[in-house]
């Protein structure tokens, strides 16, 4: 995962969200996250960051937990027979989506 693609995550979650106030923005301690364009993304948009402990396994348990769910409803449920990676992103396009607002 590189800094280009949480980027485009987050400006993602800001399209479909909008501007929300007094929002943490919780993550771990990866690069990504840390690097100086996310920070100062997240700053201009109102976001406070919260980075997780090192060596801490409850830390992250939620994000971990997604991380879980997807695994099994996408990519374990459906068992698709992937053609390439255009699949894939509009598969988890339309997890998350249906995660987010439906479930």
């Amino acid at each position: 995962m590189n800094t280009d693609m949480v980027l485009d995550a987050l400006e993602q979650a800001l399209h479909d969200r909008g501007m929300p106030k007094n929002v943490i923005h919780h993550s771990d301690r990866g690069v990504q996250y840390l690097s100086i364009r996310y920070t100062n993304r997240l700053e201009a948009a109102n976001l406070r960051a919260s980075v997780g402990t090192t060596g801490d396994s409850y830390d992250n348990a939620l994000a971990e937990t997604v991380n879980g769910l997807y695994k099994t409803e996408v990519i374990e449920y459906l068992k698709a027979d992937w053609q390439g990676l255009a699949d894939v992103q509009l598969a988890t396009l339309n997890w998350v989506d249906w995660f987010n607002k439906e479930r």
